[in-house]
């Protein structure tokens, strides 16, 4: 299969516009991420000890009535995602194993902060009650001042650590 450019940025802006509408129109609830996670570590620990998830002031809510939380409209969004990521690397030619980094660094320190990166921005999206998707993207489409305000210490905070991780990079 022969490799194709990137969509342009501008369609693909008014795409996931469309998609943010649309996933509001049809499910009540705008568009995020991070939450899927937890449904999905969630659902794992009733299967490794279902006693525990029952009795567990946190874990029980998640299994009320006989629910289960890989149901939950955020998992299936994820899974939505990288099922359509696996997709549309496989049409457009980019479907492979491959790490991006800087030549001036091994792939595993390229890995362990990847995965640490990752962690702790799971980890601020609990804390914030959304993700980037969540609580900025369908917060600003609804003009939430939360919404613009997260995107906002996003950013901010992205170019702060881009400073001062920048050796990984260059």
């Amino acid at each position: 299969m022969q490799k194709r450019n990137y969509m342009n940025p501008y369609y693909a802006g008014v795409l996931l516009g469309l998609v943010l509408l649309a996933a509001m129109y049809f499910s009540g609830r705008g568009l995020g991420a991070s939450g899927g996670l937890k449904y999905a570590v969630v659902a794992a620990v009733g299967a490794i000890d279902k006693t525990h998830a029952e009795q567990s002031p946190y874990y029980s809510q998640y299994f009320a009535n006989g629910e289960s939380p890989l149901k939950n409209w955020l998992f299936l969004e994820v899974l939505g995602m990288v099922l359509g990521g696996f997709i549309s690397g496989a049409f457009s030619g980019r479907l492979k194993f491959k790490i991006e980094k800087s030549p001036n660094i091994t792939n595993k320190t390229r890995l362990l902060f990847a995965f640490l990166g990752g962690v702790f921005f799971v980890y601020g999206a609990q804390l914030a009650r959304g993700c980037t998707s969540g609580a900025a993207l369908s917060g600003m489409a609804v003009f939430s001042v939360a919404g613009f305000v997260t995107m906002i210490s996003i950013f901010g905070s992205a170019y702060l650590f881009a400073w001062f991780f920048r050796r990984l990079w260059i």
